[in-house]
């Protein structure tokens, strides 16, 4: 997994899971608290997210909901669209086309 860009917007590459969790979840932080408006994770390099990868971004939704800010997730592959439709995350989550 690797996750370039700043306090805006970052690009998530690769794959979100229980081995990248904890890097993922620093670096989403990071980005939350260090920013103003919303953030835009970028994901259509990410080839693949299991059910702690998806914790670490509801955690991070949550995070910059407290801080003021609004998670967007940009370009979400669709197998991984189909994921927040059948878990209803997709009603919680800001999904941009």
């Amino acid at each position: 997994m690797h996750i370039t860009g700043d306090h805006a917007r970052l690009v998530v590459g690769g794959r979100l899971d229980v081995r990248s969790a904890a890097d993922a979840k620093t670096a989403l932080h990071r980005a939350v608290d260090s920013g103003q408006g919303d953030l835009v994770l970028d994901l259509k390099h990410l080839d693949s997210w299991d059910a702690t990868g998806l914790g670490v971004i509801m955690g991070a939704h949550r995070r910059a909901g407290r801080c003021g800010r609004r998670l967007v997730l940009h370009d979400v592959p669709p197998q991984m669209q189909r994921v927040l439709v059948a878990t209803r995350l997709h009603r919680i989550l800001t999904i941009a086309p």
